[in-house]
């Protein structure tokens, strides 16, 4: 079984930087392509940003591309997502999920939450403006 935490949200202010982490544990990281995922209040949960297995295929949403960046240590065992000039509109829990190991490709793959078979429980990260 695949357990998941998060942490490293706060309340910040617009323009601000967060960086979340995902430390994962129970199998085998390197065989699991990693995603976040956020939930504001009264909203579904969204796609944000997706790493594949090795790290070498990043994906992004278009509302965060050029401002997040996620990133794997695999020998760490944790997934990162560096969050700059953040907005108001950023405002939500943000979750890390996992995805073992598939033949697929493209951010179709990655985007929806039911091709994630683990999540880990949130954080949250509130944007004052």
């Amino acid at each position: 079984q695949v357990q998941l935490v998060e942490s490293g949200g706060g309340l910040v202010q617009a323009g601000d930087s967060l960086r979340l982490s995902c430390a994962f544990s129970g199998r085998t990281f390197s065989t699991y392509a990693m995603g976040w995922f956020r939930q504001a209040p009264g909203k579904e949960r969204e796609f944000v940003s997706a790493i594949s297995w090795t790290g070498g295929i990043t994906y992004y949403a278009d509302s965060v591309k050029g401002r997040f960046v996620i990133s794997r240590d695999n020998a760490k065992l944790t997934v990162y997502l560096q969050m700059n000039s953040l907005k108001p509109e950023d405002t939500a829990v943000y979750y890390c999920a996992a995805q073992i190991r598939r033949s697929c490709s493209g951010i179709a793959c990655y985007a929806q939450t039911t091709g994630y078979q683990f999540w880990g429980q949130g954080t949250q990260v509130t944007v004052s403006s």
